[in-house]
């Protein structure tokens, strides 16, 4: 065998310049592998945190107003009832702008709805009025959210990660992404059919039926499509093998 017989500093030298096998870091590796295998589960909070973002929402948007509509409307009357609901929304809006900096998209649309509703209550002081803000409500959401379907960013997307801290994957996914798309385009025929049964019910009934049909379509169309996108969306993470998680 032969032997070195130069300058030791040399041999040193020769050593550090050979090459050497590359390391394997199969720790690295396993890391990536369980982070590519978790890059299209789909985030959500823990239940108790789930059911807690989901309430605070709907109590900003929803039963805020309607605890100020019925305390106005115990006072005054209707118009005074439809004011005091809208400058609760409204209060609530600044709020949350001034303390976190955004505003939710389910109390902006509350925002905007009951404005409208307010201003044709207001202006006109009418009964026929008062009870034709329902469909005009109705189809003011069909054409919010059939505006925002075909769009990257559809409204349901932005719902469900406001309301439910919904997190979709970094990645963008074709079968999510349609979905979403698509279950908007369903929320704008809900409302639009919700329109349209309250309109015919104001031509045919009288105005406390009207009131309770509005009542009525309105919870019913909502828990129906509540539903009916739970379930295709459940299926749509089956066929896509998409998965979800609590975080």
């Amino acid at each position: 065998m032969a032997r070195w017989t130069g300058d030791p500093a040399e041999k040193g030298e020769l050593e550090m310049r050979s090459p050497t096998p590359a390391r394997v870091d199969l720790a690295a590796d396993a890391r990536d592998d369980s982070h590519g295998s978790l890059s299209h589960d789909l985030e959500l909070p823990r239940p108790w945190r789930l059911a807690l973002t989901a309430g605070w929402n709907l109590a900003e948007s929803l039963v805020l107003p309607v605890g100020g509509y019925l305390a106005g409307a115990a006072i005054g009357g209707q118009a005074p009832g439809m004011v005091t609901a809208t400058c609760v929304v409204w209060l609530v809006l600044i709020a949350r702008k001034l303390v976190t900096r955004t505003v939710p998209g389910l109390l902006a649309i509350s925002a905007l709805v009951l404005t409208l509703q307010t201003v044709l209550v207001v202006v006109t002081g009418s009964t026929l009025i008062f009870l034709l803000q329902f469909p005009v409500a109705n189809l003011a959401l069909c054409v919010l959210f059939a505006r925002t379907a075909p769009t990257r960013e559809p409204l349901i997307a932005q719902l469900a990660a406001e309301v439910v801290g919904l997190h979709r994957p970094a990645s963008p996914h074709p079968g999510l992404d349609r979905f979403f798309r698509e279950a908007t385009w369903l929320w704008a025929g809900i409302f639009a059919a919700s329109a349209a049964g309250l309109a015919i019910a104001m031509a045919m009934a009288s105005a406390s039926v009207v009131l309770l049909l509005a009542t009525a379509i309105t919870a019913g169309g909502a828990v129906a499509g509540a539903v009916l996108s739970a379930l295709w969306f459940r299926r749509v993470l089956h066929r896509c093998g998409l998965r979800l998680r609590f975080t």
